[in-house]
């Protein structure tokens, strides 16, 4: 999360006001305390994959056997 901020040249409170959201929610996210979930996460990877940058929002699980 914080790559990927600083990516886009922003605060967290610059990334804050863009999304919508406080300011603690971006260092809970960035210090591992929460994880982005729901439209955070599709929103988050919609603009990664804008500012053509590699990220994962959410660790995708491995395929399982069968």
């Amino acid at each position: 999360m914080q790559a990927l901020r600083q990516h886009l040249g922003l605060t967290q409170r610059e990334l804050a006001e863009r999304l919508g959201i406080r300011q603690q929610t971006i260092s809970e996210w960035e210090t591992g305390t929460y994880k982005p979930r729901g439209a955070s996460t599709t929103l988050l990877s919609i603009i990664a994959e804008r500012a053509k940058f590699e990220y994962q929002a959410a660790p995708q699980k491995p395929p399982e056997e069968s």
